[in-house]
């Protein structure tokens, strides 16, 4: 005989009950990480080896061998040594399995290179941690310079943050290559500024995280699926773990697993979330700064650091960057392959190259960034302030807006239904002007003309918005509202076009607003969309004769804030 319907869901309703209940309880940093970790052992994978080397409990053999496997060939091998680092610092049972793989490949840039990269961000501290932690524990020979730019790398992100600024795909790397160090390293020194660094990493991380865990930033790099969904992501666990808000994590990732046997005092992150910012953060240093930031430096290393934010072919560095692809013959190397017309050149026509293509080879620079972050509760909108606008966006996340795990934003370039679909590294065709006051911002196109010269033809915009997972929608002339709980959001939309079902303007010159509200600031959401109806918008062309060009002009007045902006 089967149970009834009504019994069955009882059942099923306790069960769930008795899941989350656990978790309810609890209420502190450590009582989570212990419960994590009881959960992360109970449901195994390769992110949980390092819990497991940590408990003193032997280690999946499937899983170890998938680190592993190809370690020595594969483009993300670092991605794997921060967990194979830990593991090793826990145990020396598996020493006899791992050391000979990992022996077997260099552990910085070395010459012909052609599939591993070194030199971003996330990867420069994966790659310098595990090397020095290596030669400390096994006496491993590291280059002569190598703790000069370990020192450099660490005393940079201690003073000026980080240019890979909010990244929800590459801070969670940047955090286990900088918390390896903090739990390992003998070196006093290095111990101590990556204590510190990691601590401003996730400190700046929680600034932009809202109250329902939720982190959905303007970002220096990041990709479309960090912002179609709010849980679940290597990202999402870590920041669980420390604050208890969002989804309870139950398996590890790279991240959360590494953060998980810390033994770094997180009291200070953990008292740094604030439920209300309203700040504009600069986010690294100026690109300038860098000749005398990085002097003491040799200059291979110089370069490198230059390229960890963003400087490859800016007009200032070019010359700087085809000195190192032919010292260290990296003209068949991925990142590079689209080059190699540069190689027979001297340095000056490199340099002279990048200004014609200056609309493409400024703006992947990161540092410099100026970034606005308003919060309340629930209710979020970040951007980055006129930042390289009009021209090609390199995994720049200009802005973005949510109500709480709801994200919204436009795009440039090529309209396609599946937003993933989209570009991963031109998620812009070209960026827009945005100015920022609290919860209201204007955010501005007008491609640069020489791009559509060079290929970039898709030059519309487009608007996410995922009207079915609102609790409520709205319209009013080109504004589009949005209600989830009690948080608001508003876009004012340049036309009321659409293609393939998404909004979207396919217009020269086009200017977009963007409010965020909830019940505290605004009441009712009919009260917040009264002051929606009552915005003042405005946008033209008209000729300069002093100037002798057309220039375009957009404005919005709405919720008390004035911006304006003309091009």
């Amino acid at each position: 005989m089967y149970p009834s319907i009504s019994l069955l869901m009882r059942i099923f309703l306790l069960g769930i009950i008795s899941i989350f209940s656990v978790f309810t309880y609890a209420t502190s940093f450590e009582e989570r990480r212990q419960l994590f970790i009881e959960h992360a052992l109970d449901n195994p994978n390769g992110d949980s080896l390092v819990i497991a080397a940590q408990a003193g409990l032997p280690l999946n053999q499937q899983h170890l061998q998938a680190l592993l496997n190809d370690l020595d060939t594969i483009e993300l091998s670092d991605f794997r040594l921060i967990k194979l680092i830990r593991i090793l610092n826990y145990t020396r049972d598996y020493d006899a399995q791992i050391l000979p793989i990992m022996s077997r490949f260099p552990y910085w840039l070395t010459r012909g290179e052609d599939t591993r990269v070194y030199w971003s961000e996330n990867h420069m501290i994966m790659w310098m941690s595990s090397s020095w932690l290596m030669y400390e524990r096994e006496g491993w020979s590291i280059e002569a310079n190598l703790r000069q730019r370990l020192v450099h790398y660490l005393k940079l992100k201690v003073e000026y943050g980080y240019y890979e600024f909010f990244s929800s795909v590459y801070f969670p790397y940047t955090m286990s290559g900088l918390l390896n160090l903090a739990d390992f390293a003998e070196d006093p020194e290095i111990k101590m500024l990556a204590t510190q660094a990691v601590k401003r990493l996730l400190k700046e991380v929680l600034m932009a995280t809202n109250d329902q865990g939720a982190f959905f930033p303007a970002a220096g790099r990041n990709k479309t699926n960090k912002y179609t969904s709010a849980y679940g992501a290597n990202h999402n666990k870590i920041i669980y773990l420390l604050t208890g808000m969002g989804h309870p994590a139950t398996t590890a990732s790279t991240g959360s697993g590494i953060l998980a046997t810390t033994e770094v005092d997180m009291n200070d992150v953990l008292n740094s979330w604030q439920p209300q910012v309203n700040t504009q953060l600069i986010m690294g240093h100026s690109f300038g700064q860098f000749d005398a930031l990085l002097a003491p430096l040799p200059k291979q290393d110089k370069y490198i650091f230059q390229w960890s934010a963003g400087g490859y072919f800016h007009p200032d560095v070019a010359e700087d960057t085809l000195w190192m692809l032919k010292e260290y013959d990296l003209w068949d190397h991925k990142n590079f392959d689209e080059f190699p017309g540069f190689s027979g050149f001297p340095g000056w026509i490199a340099k002279a190259g990048a200004k014609v293509l200056a609309s493409i080879t400024r703006s992947s620079v990161l540092t410099g960034a100026k970034v606005h972050i308003y919060k309340n509760q629930s209710s979020m909108l970040s951007s980055v302030q006129d930042y390289w606008s009009g021209r090609l966006g390199h995994q720049q996340w200009p802005w973005a807006a949510t109500t709480g795990t709801i994200a919204v934003w436009t795009q440039s370039g090529a309209v396609k239904s599946d937003w993933h679909q989209r570009s991963s590294s031109n998620v812009n065709t070209h960026l827009p002007y945005i100015k920022q006051n609290e919860n209201v911002a204007l955010i501005m196109y007008k491609a640069n003309n020489d791009l559509s010269l060079f290929g970039f033809n898709d030059q519309d915009v487009s608007l996410y918005w995922p009207t079915e997972r609102f609790d409520e929608t709205r319209a009013h002339d080109h504004w589009v509202l949005g209600r989830e709980g009690d948080s608001y959001v508003a876009v004012r939309r340049h036309c009321k076009d659409t293609q393939q079902s998404i909004m979207a303007c396919a217009i020269d010159g086009q200017t977009w607003a963007v409010v965020v509200g909830n019940q505290s600031t605004h009441g009712s959401f009919d009260q917040f969309e009264a002051v929606i109806r009552a915005a003042q918008y405005s946008q033209k062309w008209k000729w300069n004769w002093r100037q002798w060009r057309y220039e375009y002009s957009g404005s919005i007045k709405v919720d008390g804030k004035s911006l304006a902006k003309t091009w």
